[in-house]
């Protein structure tokens, strides 16, 4: 005869999957209810298979950067590594990244993914915020040089990503820790270019340190 199920609140008994199969644990409805929800339900062929095509775009990617990283001269620079030298780095991390993603598509899916939030829409603040930030990129690095121009990108990015996700964030001290992280990414980069391989960026002064 089945049993009705315990009220709200009461605490129900679940086996737990150690190594002694007589010890249980105890939790609550609303916490079994939760451990439920959180069980990853097995992904259907075609969604394998779309993510099967992601791994295999980004191999493609991989060879693509390759052969062309080929016709790029090797003579080695100031630094002491030719111009080729970043573009088979990035080459070689892609394959690696792509054949793991095809590894993981072909058995069972990608991890720890996050769930789907079903909106009906994207979010088009968002897309303006990020539009304008690689806009005024390409618009402004021949005039403000690599490193301002990539931070600008980089603060009006994270803005538009932040309200996406309903965590906008305009306050002077939120821009000014974004502000301080782009350019402690665009800095690095710039002088790995300028000052390790010796290839020239649009910079605001002549130096390549700015």
């Amino acid at each position: 005869m089945p049993q009705n199920p315990a009220p709200a609140g009461m605490a129900v008994w679940i086996p737990a999957q150690v190594r002694d199969d007589s010890q249980f644990v105890r939790y609550t409805r609303p916490a079994f209810k939760q451990a439920k929800q959180m069980t990853p339900r097995p992904l259907s062929s075609t969604s394998l298979n779309l993510q099967t095509l992601v791994g295999c775009g980004v191999v493609l990617l991989a060879v693509g950067l390759a052969a062309g990283a080929v016709s790029i001269p090797s003579a080695a620079g100031y630094g002491g590594v030719g111009p080729n030298f970043l573009p088979w780095t990035i080459a070689a991390a892609l394959l690696v990244c792509g054949v793991f993603i095809v590894w993981e598509a072909r058995t069972g899916g990608f991890r720890s993914l996050d769930a789907p939030t079903d909106s009906a829409q994207g979010h088009w603040p968002g897309f303006v915020w990020v539009s304008a930030g690689l806009l005024a990129n390409a618009a402004l690095i021949t005039t403000i040089g690599f490193i301002f121009s990539c931070t600008l990108c980089f603060v009006l990015a994270v803005q538009g990503l932040r309200g996406a996700e309903g965590k906008a964030d305009r306050r002077p001290s939120a821009w000014l820790k974004d502000v301080l992280i782009g350019l402690s990414i665009a800095a690095p980069v710039y002088w790995t270019f300028t000052k390790f391989l010796a290839i020239n960026l649009p910079g605001l002064t002549s130096t390549g340190w700015l």
